[in-house]
Parts: C-alpha cells; sequence; structure tokens
C-alpha cells in the first residue's frame, strides 16, 4: 500500500523519480522488469527508500498506475471543457472520449490491465475521475434528448463495450488487428443508445422522458421532495419503456 504519511521534498522528488522509472520499465519491458533493485537503479535510489515509499510491489504498481491514469484523465478532461466551450454536438463529443479511451489502453497494455482489473480499478481515484467525465458526456447527450436508454444504462454500455474492444485487441496479434472494430463497435453501442429518427413517436417519447429526467434535479422552483418524486416517476417512466 501507498505510503500517505506527508513527505520531506527529498522524499517528494526521490518518489516522483521512482514512479517516472517505474512506468518506464513498465511501459518498455512489462510488469517483470519492474523489480525494486531495477527500479532502484533507474531511479537512483536506495532499495529501502523504494520499500519505505510504497511498501512493496504492488503499492508501487498502484502508484504508477495512478500517475499515469491521472495525467490522461487530465487531458481527457481538458476536451469536456473544450467541448462545452465550444457547444461541440454531445454525441461527436461522447465518440471523441471513446477513441481517446482505445487509443489510451492500446498505448498502455499493462496499466490498462491494472487499472481495469476489479480489485485496483474500483478504488482508484484516477477511474473514478475518468469514469465521472463518462457521466458528463452522456448526461450531456441526454439532455439534448439523443438518448433513449437511461443514461446508466448508457455508461454501462459504453464502458463494457469499450474494455471489451481494448481487451480484444490487446490479445490479438498486431498484424491480425482489425482496425475497424473500434468504430464498429461504438456505432453498434450508439445505435442501442440513441434516438434513430424523429419519426418513431416511442424512440421519441423514450428520450424526452430521459432528457428531462437529465434536467429534473436542476428545477428549483420545485421542493427537494418535490423533485425526488419527480425524478423517481421518471425513472420508473424509462424503465418501463425500455421493457
Amino acid at each position: 500500500m501507498v505510503d500517505d504519511i506527508s513527505h520531506s521534498p527529498e522524499q517528494t522528488d526521490a518518489r516522483s523519480a521512482i514512479i517516472d522509472a517505474a512506468a518506464r520499465l513498465l511501459n518498455d519491458k512489462g510488469a517483470d522488469a519492474v523489480t525494486t533493485r531495477r527500479v532502484s537503479a533507474e531511479a537512483g535510489v536506495q532499495p529501502p527508500t523504494l520499500y519505505r515509499i510504497f511498501g512493496d510491489k504492488n503499492g508501487l504498481l498502484d502508484a504508477v498506475a495512478e500517475h499515469v491514469m491521472a495525467e490522461f484523465v487530465a487531458a481527457k478532461s481538458a476536451t469536456v471543457s473544450a467541448a462545452l466551450a465550444n457547444d461541440t454536438d454531445p454525441v461527436d463529443d461522447l465518440r471523441a472520449g471513446w477513441e481517446m479511451q482505445i487509443e489510451f489502453g492500446l498505448r498502455n497494455p499493462v496499466l490498462f490491465s491494472l487499472v481495469n482489473a476489479p480489485e485496483r480499478g474500483s478504488a482508484s481515484p484516477a477511474a473514478q475521475a475518468g469514469l465521472e467525465i463518462l457521466q458528463t458526456r452522456v448526461h450531456r447527450v441526454a439532455a439534448a434528448g439523443r438518448l433513449r436508454v437511461s443514461e446508466r444504462r448508457a455508461v454501462d454500455l459504453i464502458r463494457s463495450a469499450g474494455s471489451g474492444v481494448t481487451f480484444t485487441l490487446l490479445t490479438t496479434p498486431p498484424d491480425d488487428r482489425d482496425p475497424t472494430l473500434g468504430t464498429a463497435m461504438i456505432d453498434a453501442v450508439l445505435r442501442e443508445i440513441l434516438v434513430d429518427a424523429p419519426e418513431r413517436p416511442r424512440d421519441s417519447r423514450h428520450a424526452t422522458a430521459v432528457a428531462f429526467r437529465a434536467i429534473a434535479p436542476e428545477l428549483t422552483a420545485l421542493s427537494d421532495a418535490e423533485r425526488g418524486l419527480l425524478v423517481d416517476w421518471l425513472d420508473r417512466a424509462i424503465d418501463g419503456e425500455a421493457r
């Protein structure tokens, strides 16, 4: 487990050097190359320093995964901010986020596996921040009246499909990979979650309910109890229409 004690400037510098060294080894040579001796040598510190800061190899790998994920999530957050500022089409923004996620996984196969392991990813602040960015993107689609499933279901479908595509590509020899697989999968997911055309009354009605659900918590003219009741009604209506 990573040491939570406040560090001196020297310890902070050592921690950064160790994480950078471990990240390079992980990316270039895989998890087996991240040994205490090798990381310490690359970082220019003594092995006891590594143990004192990170506890063990798993603690170090957690810290490396968190560091790289935090940088990636910051980049994703910047794209969301730009999309909001430029009033980018929410579906185009959602697709751009998907492409970033797949590209990150293929560039960082070991870290992708670490972060998405059930025992690691659920507790990762960076992974949680990434999930919140996806939720923001999906919420924009819902608020625009273009979502025909609940926001939660849309998020779950996108996450499941994204992880599946990335793992499939990573476990396929590079020369045998289908470069169109990611595009085909997001197209399939979007067909499942988006309103197809305005002339379909059921889809239009359902999309309206989803859009209303997206803004219901912001209706300050209603009391907390009234907003809660309205949200409950809309959730039930959305779930009922989905069956």
